[in-house]
């Protein structure tokens, strides 16, 4: 994993040079610093740890985050999530720092999350229900196996439910 890193950030100098690799960076970081504060005036929401640098992530101990996972999703983020504590990541990229993007993202987090407070114990459907069922299974050794047939059916193109081959 640590020569694939060494030749992105080669690979990232010789396109921007040092100083634009630099820069870059800072602007990235000064965006997740953004980020992070926006989501810490979020009512049920909680920033994750203490982010350093592109990565931040958020939970809730007021509504189930995974879905808001979905919510954001249907709005078009491609954002990951996490178990073990649940929660939602962004690692933020030079793309997210356009004009705009990242209040956008707070704008719909904030969104979803008056939505959820509304709805606290609201079950989680889709995608998202499937990593808060894989997070209860005490079994680890299966979840792999179950995630594999829930996506097998879930992008399955034949119309017959019952067949899951």
């Amino acid at each position: 994993k640590q020569w694939y890193q060494r030749r992105v950030r080669g690979a990232a100098m010789m396109s921007f040079g040092r100083n634009g690799y630099v820069s870059a960076t800072k602007e990235v970081i000064a965006g997740a610093r953004y980020l992070i504060a926006g989501l810490e005036k979020i009512p049920g929401v909680e920033v994750m740890g203490n982010p350093q640098v592109s990565c931040v992530a958020w939970t809730s101990n007021t509504f189930n985050i995974y879905n808001m996972s979905s919510d954001l999703t249907a709005k078009g983020w491609n954002l990951a999530v996490l178990q073990f504590p649940a929660g939602i990541h962004i690692a933020l990229t030079q793309r997210h720092m356009a004009p705009g993007v990242i209040d956008e993202l707070l704008s719909d987090i904030r969104d979803s999350a008056a939505l959820q407070m509304s709805r606290p114990h609201e079950k989680a459907t889709g995608a998202a229900a499937m990593y808060g069922m894989a997070a209860q299974i005490p079994d680890r050794s299966i979840v792999d196996d179950i995630a594999k047939e829930f996506w097998k059916l879930y992008y399955s193109t034949n119309n017959n439910s019952n067949n899951s081959s």
